[in-house]
């Protein structure tokens, strides 16, 4: 199948070939004709298999094609008159408000529709301005749309698109009140299309309030991006985990990697101490401004650093097409936290690799993630850096919301654990509170591509060499 077939018009075709791509991914084959067609829309899709494009084609078509004010003639001394917000995109995060908002202006480049985002972290009056000339399409944050109209710079009572994109991570980021508040000020008869990684409980409760007769497009089934990643676990004690990325980059085992830590702290510490080892690192978090953060993900992406150094919360929204490897130095407190950031590597039909470093502290941590995939994952002694069967476990416990940016479930080394789930044993690493075992090594495994196909032939995957920088291009 190719795009000419999904009822998209001839400029926005020529925008998709201009990127290169020929042929749509699962959930564009599916969704563009649904939204094409007026209907409301759930869909599961995580970022990574062309969902930004699946709603931003249709909805520059559906504007276009009403635009009301086409054909309207203006006398020439009549006073301009500012177009009304037609679409608008909530999204989690500013890095994905600015990709969406870049999208809009990319797919829409022979036959532009005016596109502003608003998001926090930067100076208010610029966006205000922007808002004051007029802007069919908006794509925003939620907390800053809410500022901008309470100084009633924005009007939402034309709206007649609504997008809510990873509606999952805005609940998980304590959202649902502004969303609701949002919601309150458009106007009833619209369109709503809902995007999420999953079909959770609270999604489908969400989406009963908010579609009406949805469509529903599922091609992310719950924990895909654990299937379709190279995964392993190596046991190392707490001290030395430092120790430990620092050979494994310089042996060269990884190369260009997206690095977890739980807090924005523990991200700066490791950033700077990487760097005092000769490895070029930048941190990312919530309390980096704006400006910081583009910063560090733009030398990441050119490859002048090699390890970016990140919170959950920083690393939303961020796409990295071709990145090789994810590494959770520290593990996540909520088991379903680990999918998403092993979902950022092994996208788009090139290979990836997800290794996380655990120690004896982590090992319920550790039961509750394969508990959640169903299986264990592959582990490995590395050689020099066995784990002291001798060291006792140190309980967790979640850090301060001043430090984990409204993360839940973050936790520090040495202090008690909350509000994780508990269970019976599962499967358990060698050398992580239980006794060790031979190594297990897996392979780098192909994964089956969902990448848009570039006229050339499908993408393959490529070796990284260390430092190399990651395709930084977004993909639709």
């Amino acid at each position: 199948m190719t795009f000419d077939s999904l009822g998209l018009a001839p400029d926005y075709l020529r925008a998709v070939a201009d990127e290169g791509y020929t042929e749509p991914t699962p959930v564009q084959r599916q969704a563009i004709p649904l939204v094409l067609a007026g209907r409301d829309l759930l869909a599961a899709a995580q970022t990574g298999t062309g969902k930004t494009a699946a709603f931003v084609l249709p909805i520059l078509q559906l504007l276009a094609d009403s635009d009301p004010q086409a054909g309207v003639a203006r006398s020439v001394h009549a006073k301009p008159v500012r177009p009304p917000v037609r679409a608008l995109v909530l999204t989690p995060t500013r890095e994905l408000a600015l990709q969406v908002e870049e999208s809009v202006r990319t797919y829409g480049r022979h036959r532009p529709t005016r596109s502003v985002a608003i998001y926090g972290g930067v100076g208010f009056s610029p966006q205000a301005s922007a808002l004051r000339k007029g802007a069919p399409i908006v794509v925003a944050t939620p907390g800053r749309l809410l500022d901008h109209v309470g100084q009633q710079t924005i009007d939402l009572s034309r709206v007649e698109i609504l997008v809510l994109d990873e509606a999952d991570r805005m609940l998980d980021m304590g959202f649902i009140r502004d969303i609701r508040r949002v919601l309150a000020l458009l106007p009833t008869r619209r369109q709503s299309l809902l995007f999420s990684a999953t079909f959770s409980d609270d999604i489908r409760k969400l989406a009963e309030g908010l579609l009406v007769d949805p469509a529903t497009v599922d091609v992310a089934p719950r924990n895909t991006a654990a299937e379709l990643v190279d995964q392993l676990v190596i046991p190392v004690d707490r001290e030395r985990k430092r120790d430990l990325l620092v050979h494994l980059v310089g042996s060269g085992r990884i190369s260009q990697a997206l690095v977890f830590t739980r807090t924005k702290h523990g991200a700066n510490r490791l950033a700077e101490q990487l760097g005092r080892d000769g490895i070029p690192a930048a941190a990312i978090h919530g309390n980096k401004s704006q400006g910081q953060r583009i910063r560090a993900l733009d030398d990441f992406k050119a490859g002048r650093v090699g390890i970016l150094v990140a919170t959950d919360i920083a690393a939303r929204g961020i796409d990295i097409e071709a990145l090789p490897h994810v590494v959770n130095y520290e593990l996540p407190m909520v088991a379903s936290d680990y999918v998403h950031r092993i979902g950022r590597t092994g996208r788009a039909g090139v290979g990836g690799r997800a290794i996380s470093l655990v120690c004896v502290d982590e090992a319920e941590l550790l039961r509750d993630i394969q508990r959640l995939l169903q299986r264990p994952i592959a582990s490995e002694l590395v050689a020099g850096f066995e784990p002291d069967r001798s060291v006792r476990a140190e309980p967790l416990r979640a850090v301060p919301t001043r430090d984990r940016g409204g993360a839940r479930g973050s936790a520090t080394p040495g202090r008690r654990r909350t509000g994780t789930p508990t269970g019976g044993r599962g499967p358990v690493a060698p050398g992580i509170g239980a006794g060790r075992g031979p190594a297990v090594r897996q392979h780098p495994i192909a994964l089956p591509g969902e990448r848009l196909r570039r006229s050339g032939g499908p993408a393959h995957a490529t070796p990284h060499a260390a430092g190399a920088g990651a395709n930084a291009r977004t993909r639709p």
